[in-house]
């Protein structure tokens, strides 16, 4: 949290991160106009701002694309917004919603972190059925990952592998993993407030995608960028659920590949 407040705290930074959050994904060209600030300038702040975990830099082809990270803020709001003026789960959800906007037209949520791992030992624990129970907590996919096969999913220590209607869209080794996600199923229904509001949610339909590289700065192993979109609206319950999900799983991998143990197993 020191470091989110260090670089929350200069005024252009601030101002980067307003810019992100009207609109999402934006390259460094990009955030540059209309700024009183050099290329340079600006990119040293995008430095300060990705050390400190609120802005996640993803490439794409040529481009370097970059996304506020809510989950630096959210644990600021946890610890002493939350606790005081409103309860855990609203607070986060509000913030959350605040953070992606309504003009964000594709919104996504997208995190990295560093594992002390080789990306082919990596890649190995996203597609191994029996590796994934351990840090998805008793559930988890199952597939020969190559493209066009079904993912199929245990949703529970006791339950069995289900079709879900997810299908692999690209598996490169070490390097890229992508599916569709499933959409919104009876258990989740007690999530929306009318029957209209869910029958429209069951209509939605997003992807998932890991990209693997090797950290920028030596020591740090290796950087796993987890990219979820294609969701309808930024206040869709979907996106709502797996952004806080998938900060636990992938903290969960973490704490496995580097040889601890995951919470659940404590």
């Amino acid at each position: 949290m020191d470091d989110a407040f260090r670089a929350l705290a200069d005024a252009s930074r601030r101002r980067l991160l307003d810019r992100l959050h009207t609109r999402n994904g934006q390259t460094l060209r990009e955030l540059c106009e209309g700024l009183e600030m050099s290329r340079q300038a600006v990119s040293k702040h995008l430095v300060v701002l990705e050390a400190a975990g609120l802005v996640t830099a993803v490439r794409r082809g040529r481009e370097k694309l970059h996304y506020l990270n809510p989950v630096p803020i959210q644990e600021i709001s946890d610890r002493w917004i939350g606790k005081y003026e409103r309860g855990r789960l609203s607070a986060l959800g509000h913030l959350k919603r605040t953070l992606e906007g309504a003009t964000v037209s594709k919104p996504e949520f997208v995190y990295a972190i560093y594992i002390q791992t080789t990306p082919e030992r990596l890649y190995e624990a996203l597609t191994d059925a029996e590796f994934a129970q351990r840090y998805f907590d008793g559930w988890g996919p199952k597939s020969d990952w190559k493209v066009g096969s079904p993912v199929l999913w245990k949703m529970g220590p006791d339950a069995d592998y289900e079709d879900l209607d997810q299908q692999v869209l690209e598996a490169e080794p070490g390097k890229r993993l992508a599916y569709s996600w499933h959409r919104i199923f009876p258990m989740h229904r007690e999530l929306f407030g009318s029957d209209e509001e869910y029958e429209e949610a069951r209509k939605e339909k997003s992807r998932v995608a890991f990209d693997i590289e090797p950290a920028e700065e030596p020591g740090m192993g290796v950087k796993l960028t987890i990219t979820h979109g294609g969701f309808d609206s930024p206040d869709s319950k979907m996106l709502e659920g797996v952004s806080g999900g998938w900060v636990m799983i992938l903290s969960s991998l973490k704490t496995l590949l580097e040889g601890g143990k995951p919470v659940a197993e404590q």
